[in-house]
């Protein structure tokens, strides 16, 4: 019995240092992974740290009358641990698919292959600048300024319909006679031309001139697109200055908190009656809010930094149903004027249960 006791012991020992080995092993192999965890949250009515290290206000206006604010708009953000260079270990991963406010996520999704992590950065950074620009044209075209959009072309695609047909620089002005107002407004007709070609009136040096280009078929699974092969972006002239600064947050998922923040900055009164709200989605200058990544994490990023309520992009609903932490309370928005009525609700105090929801559940 005693021998019998004494081979269990040994073979148990035997198992628990292979497992301890297997635990060493796994934690230097490299992972395909990266982990997803909340990240820092700046108030748009607040400041941040500058690239000096001084504190700056977020939104900063020049050549209009400004107003006090209070309480919080919140943006979120989410930090990535890993990247191409350094993936989580196993351990790591297997702690973070135990928190709720972690996502584990595939290497591919954050750092596609052939892109380094500085280029990623580079593009988040540039994402981010457009976002800027985007939500200052959607909150002063909200408090009826003009924005003076122009619609230019970035770069021309090698080999492309638009090769040898546009250059860099040219401004588009009009679409089959009808005038361009955003690139959104000019990819939308050459989808609805259907393959047809379209006229397009340029702007280039200084004359006007009209091009004709034919757009070419991409499909993708059931989803047609026509494209032209131009890369476009879309300058403004703004009325009155505004400077939104934020340094080392890249990515267009700000834009349309930056949007309300502006507007609170520009109106009399609390847009959001001095209570603490956050949120995300990316903004168009016509309103429009979009969808964006790492929601679950922003959830829990705005309930730990002291938001009461969060705007979510309705198309980021089916991410959100079921994942919202305790004591917060999400609306469901797609444009900015949705935002705004959410926010009146809000600081009216008003039935905040009969805004629009993601029919959440919560969680603990």
């Amino acid at each position: 019995m005693d021998r019998t006791r004494s081979v269990k012991l040994g073979l148990g020992v035997w198992a628990l240092i292979v497992a301890l080995i297997a635990l060493v092993v796994l934690t230097f192999l490299p992972t395909p992974y990266v982990i997803q965890r909340p990240g820092p949250v700046y108030d748009t009515l607040g400041t941040a740290a500058g690239a000096d290290g001084e504190q700056v206000p977020l939104i900063h206006v020049e050549g209009a009358e400004t107003f006090e604010t209070a309480g919080t708009l919140d943006l979120t953000t989410v930090q990535v641990v890993g990247n191409r260079e350094r993936t989580p270990s196993w351990f790591e991963l297997a702690l973070a698919w135990m928190d709720p406010s972690r996502a584990v996520v595939p290497l591919d999704s954050v750092f596609p292959e052939g892109v380094t992590t500085e280029q990623r950065d580079e593009r988040n950074a540039t994402l981010m600048v457009d976002s800027q620009h985007e939500a200052t044209a959607a909150a002063l075209n909200e408090l009826g300024y003009d924005t003076g959009a122009e619609v230019a072309v970035v770069d021309v695609v090698e080999d492309a319909p638009a090769t040898g047909v546009l250059q860099a620089d040219d401004v588009i002005t009009a679409i089959d006679g009808t005038a361009v107002t955003s690139a959104k407004q000019l990819r939308q007709a050459i989808q609805d031309a259907g393959g047809d070609p379209v006229e397009l009136t340029v702007q280039r040096g200084g004359e006007e001139q009209v091009v004709e280009v034919a757009p070419e078929k991409q499909v993708d699974g059931d989803v047609t697109t026509w494209l032209i092969g131009v890369t476009l972006r879309t300058d403004y002239d703004f009325e009155i200055d505004v400077t939104l600064q934020l340094d080392n947050v890249g990515g267009p998922s700000a834009g349309m908190m930056f949007a309300l923040g502006i507007i609170d900055t520009l109106t009399e009164g609390e847009l959001n009656g001095g209570e603490n709200v956050a949120g995300t989605g990316t903004i168009e200058a016509d309103g429009t809010v979009g969808p964006i990544g790492g929601i679950r994490q922003k959830l829990y990023g705005a309930r730990d930094a002291g938001a009461d309520y969060f705007l979510a992009p309705s198309t980021n609903c089916d991410e959100v149903t079921g994942h919202v932490p305790d004591g917060l309370t999400v609306i469901s928005t797609s444009t900015l004027e949705e935002s705004l009525d959410a926010l009146e609700v809000i600081a009216n105090g008003g039935d905040v249960g009969s805004l629009p929801t993601c029919d959440v559940v919560t969680s603990p």
